[in-house]
């Protein structure tokens, strides 16, 4: 469904802890994404990706799609919001059944993706997302559209991704306060992957990280398919406490020391540099090398990275990820952060910034777009049946048309 009155018209709603962002798209006739309306609001009621203040949470979203409208010239009704947060778990699964007529229909793919959701998952917790992986079907393996396809025994295999209810709730309870409807809950590093990493990364193994405000999130891909999502909770918001806390200053004044002048990587800043740091209450303010702050900075870069090669690790493909590993999220942009990854990960690292949407990239070619350039992506091609939602492979290809049966679905699940 549409995210305003105009039925070309998609709306991405990226709830972070630092900053709120509401981007508008209409999709053109070729079926590429233009960027129409943009709205950005720093986020005051989150933390580490979770709603802590409904009220404060439900201003800032408010604040950014009033401002998106305006630049865009529309009424929004309904968005595609982004979720993350510690509490995000996934699971690789896998369904058998028997092909009912001999040849693969959708009612034996929806029996098959029901059939590797039936996992046991705690009672507080709810499956986000089916992401098909790869079929099988009797011997032939590694096929992506079994559709059609001849055979008695078809298995899929599916990455399940699962979060917390009450904090789905909560992210749905803000955006309806606001008088909007959720058409998608999307998982943050899986919408940031669609604006970030080429068909070919994906293809031969890669780890996309999004450092964000409250939480790094990881996702591994490997043979096309994604195969691992985790979670750190640890981002930005850990480097200006640190910054506050060593330098004394208060945290708005460290967070603009840490974006104007901090470097990730001691040896890179030079000494004679200097920053000058707000003091707190009455006390003046006083010099620092650019190179102390550094210092301050590194350790807690280098711990954020050690951890996601742990996890990389933990998730037993460190081996396969020959494409490297791909930073993206506000945090990553800090000057020596993919000198200091490519020294801890052995690997190539590179730094992504969104792609596959036209408009205003002067603004939105950075790091910090990427996933709400993806929740667009993923509001263009997702495609719901059967309880699954399935990656598509090919991000730039044709606009979907709805049928008739899924918009009275649609209108249903809004309604009732």
């Amino acid at each position: 469904m549409s995210g305003s009155m105009d039925n070309n018209m998609i709306v991405a709603l990226d709830i972070g802890t630092s900053k709120v962002l509401c981007l508008v798209g209409e999709i053109g006739v070729d079926g590429a994404i233009e960027i129409i309306g943009i709205g950005s609001h720093p986020s005051r009621g989150l933390k580490k990706g979770v709603v802590v203040n409904i009220e404060s949470t439900v201003s800032s979203i408010q604040r950014a799609v009033e401002e998106a409208e305006l630049m865009a010239g529309c009424k929004i009704h309904s968005v595609t919001v982004g979720i993350a947060g510690s509490h995000i778990n996934s699971l690789n699964s896998h369904g058998i059944v028997a092909v009912r007529d001999r040849e693969v229909t959708d009612y034996d793919l929806e029996r098959v993706i029901d059939a590797a959701r039936a996992v046991a998952i705690p009672a507080d917790q709810k499956i986000l997302h089916i992401l098909p992986q790869e079929y099988e079907i009797d011997s032939s393996e590694g096929i992506k559209e079994p559709l059609g396809m001849s055979g008695v025994r078809l298995e899929a295999k599916v990455h399940l991704v699962t979060g917390s209810v009450n904090a789905a709730q909560n992210i749905e309870k803000c955006v309806r306060r606001c008088g909007l409807e959720v058409d998608n809950l999307v998982l943050e590093q899986l919408a940031s992957s669609y604006s970030v990493l080429t068909e070919d990364e994906k293809e031969l193994g890669v780890c996309m990280v999004d450092i964000g405000g409250g939480t790094s999130d990881i996702s591994i891909f490997t043979g096309g398919s994604i195969r691992h999502t985790a979670v750190i909770p640890i981002a930005g918001d850990q480097v200006t406490n640190d910054i506050a806390m060593a330098l004394r200053t208060p945290t708005q004044h460290a967070e603009d020391i840490k974006v104007k002048y901090a470097c990730a990587l001691a040896q890179l800043a030079a000494g004679h540099e200097t920053v000058k740091v707000p003091g707190v209450g009455d006390r003046p303010a006083r010099d620092l090398s650019r190179q102390a702050l550094a210092e301050v900075v590194e350790p807690r870069y280098e711990e954020l990275f050690n951890l996601i090669q742990a996890e990389l690790r933990r998730s037993g493909f460190e081996d396969l990820v020959a494409a490297g590993v791909v930073l993206t999220g506000g945090t990553s942009k800090m000057e020596g952060a993919i000198e200091l990854a490519e020294e801890i990960f052995h690997m190539p690292v590179r730094l992504a910034t969104p792609h596959g949407v036209r408009g205003m990239e002067d603004i939105l070619s950075s790091p910090i777009y990427a996933t709400g350039m993806g929740l667009l992506q993923y509001a263009q091609h997702d495609h719901v049946g059967g309880g699954a939602e399935t990656v598509s492979q090919d991000v730039m290809s044709v606009t979907p048309q709805v049928s008739i049966l899924e918009k009275m679905k649609a209108w249903f699940k809004r309604n009732y």
